[in-house]
């Protein structure tokens, strides 16, 4: 099942594995190490990371290793990028207007 990206990051456990991740592949048991979950709910976590396609496990002789691939954060880059210039554009539409209101009295 491919899963949805913006599924895959709402949980805090998965976005803290992606942080973990962010700078050097880590193997499982080293990721589940940082977590008080049991090492499956981990596993789970990353299935579910990878089905989105933010992790790529590599192996490495017995060793698995969780790479973040972050190509896949596009699709929320772009979905928050139509918010902050909507938002952006009011915030400054009431600069101006608050600037002008200043300026007349």
């Amino acid at each position: 099942m491919r899963r949805d990206v913006f599924q895959a990051i709402a949980d805090p456990t998965r976005r803290e594995i992606i942080n973990l991740i962010a700078h050097q592949s880590l193997n499982l048991n080293t990721i589940a190490d940082n977590f008080t979950v049991s090492r499956p709910a981990i596993s789970k976590h990353i299935k579910i990371l990878t089905e989105c396609g933010l992790v790529t496990i590599t192996q490495q002789g017995r060793e698995h290793y969780c790479e973040a691939n972050f190509r896949q954060f596009k699709e929320v880059s772009d979905w928050i990028e139509q918010y902050r210039v909507f938002w952006s554009q009011k915030l400054d539409a009431l600069g101006d207007f608050l600037e002008k209101e200043d300026k007349s009295k």
